[in-house]
């Protein structure tokens, strides 16, 4: 990156009002970016479709972007087609399921999922934020590992965070999966409850990650990389101390990212020790969150195929992913902030289901 002396790399950056967007705000506040030569400007975004068609545009050089997203759009499934790329990943876990009050009541006292939400003799509407993104996902591969069709057996509809509440609220959904503050939210407004958390359904999986076209990633090696040390900076310093979570919730609020009070914001950043351990957000866990591992890519890639999306033939996979995960540049921003290092590229990992991932 050729940088004047004293000037700094202007680098527009989208995001949505999630709490998992804080590596993002951490970065700017804590001056991270200005510390590798550049100056972030962060940009709320109204949907996930605005941070798709913002970064394709070149509006955004790039955004907290949904993992699935990413991959959904490089392979062009129900949308447009460009070439992506993933400079790392910002979080783990942090998402939940909601149900609307009855249907979870029902689901508590022992029912099934399909008597829970009247199933067959109904079709539930059931939101998620992006049709290939990780709520959508984690969504399906809930209903289906209970014996419910989500192409079929449900109408899945997509909406962007904020509004679900409100939304099941007034009834016009039975339940919905989004990140939080969207389903602590819920049961704040008594709208619906969370009946399971997305880090109980893959314990660690990957959650958002800091995307961008792959002409930037390519074309600008060494701003793609100066950009990944920053947030790799912010999301290190947001698991050092809980004291940093609860200062991250204030700066979100502050500074207008998420619409809604603080205390929301920390309870979410800081959740209580009720929330299973495996669910907890984690942004950094010594680099083990942060690393795009291809083995991620290839269970996204696999459930894109089990939904009829993506066709039956496997073998471009690899060479696929290894286009989108930039792991040259996000060695590189490790090594230079000193983070460690996986020795391979893959991992394994067992959903709630028993199926083993590796």
């Amino acid at each position: 990156m050729t940088r004047i002396a004293g000037t700094l790399r202007p680098l527009r950056l989208g995001y949505m009002p999630l709490v998992d967007c804080a590596p993002l705000v951490v970065a700017v506040r804590m001056g991270f970016d200005r510390t590798h030569g550049l100056q972030l400007e962060l940009r709320r975004q109204g949907s996930w479709a605005a941070v798709r068609d913002k970064l394709l545009s070149g509006e955004l050089d790039a955004a907290h972007a949904l993992a699935g997203m990413v991959y959904g759009v490089d392979a062009g499934i129900g949308g447009p087609q460009a070439p992506m790329a993933v400079l790392m990943v910002l979080n783990q876990n942090g998402q939940a399921i909601v149900l609307a009050p009855e249907a979870a009541q029902r689901l508590r006292a022992g029912a099934t999922l399909r008597e829970a939400l009247d199933v067959p003799a109904r079709r539930p509407q059931l939101a998620q934020t992006f049709p290939t993104g990780t709520h959508a996902m984690w969504l399906y591969y809930w209903l289906a590992a209970q014996g419910i069709d989500p192409l079929h057996e449900v109408q899945a509809l997509t909406l962007p965070p904020p509004e679900m509440p409100t939304a099941l609220a007034r009834g016009e959904i039975q339940g919905y999966c989004a990140g939080e503050p969207w389903a602590a939210q819920a049961e704040a407004l008594g709208a619906g409850a969370r009946v399971i958390r997305s880090g109980e359904i893959w314990p660690g999986h990957p959650e958002k990650v800091l995307a961008c076209r792959r002409a930037f990633a390519a074309l600008e090696p060494e701003a793609a990389t100066a950009l990944t040390a920053a947030v790799l900076e912010a999301c290190r310093w947001l698991d050092e101390d809980p004291d940093h979570r609860a200062q991250a919730a204030q700066w979100l609020a502050d500074d207008g990212a998420i619409d809604l009070p603080v205390a929301s914001l920390v309870d979410c950043l800081l959740p209580p020790d009720t929330t299973p351990r495996v669910a907890r957000l984690r942004f950094h866990g010594d680099g083990e969150v942060n690393f795009p591992w291809l083995s991620d890519g290839r269970w996204f890639l696999h459930q894109f195929r089990r939904w009829g999306w993506l066709g039956a033939d496997a073998t471009g996979d690899d060479a696929r992913l290894e286009e989108i995960h930039r792991l040259d540049s996000y060695r590189l921003a490790a090594l230079q902030v000193g983070v460690p290092l996986p020795r391979g590229e893959t991992r394994t990992s067992v959903l709630f289901d028993g199926m083993r991932w590796d």
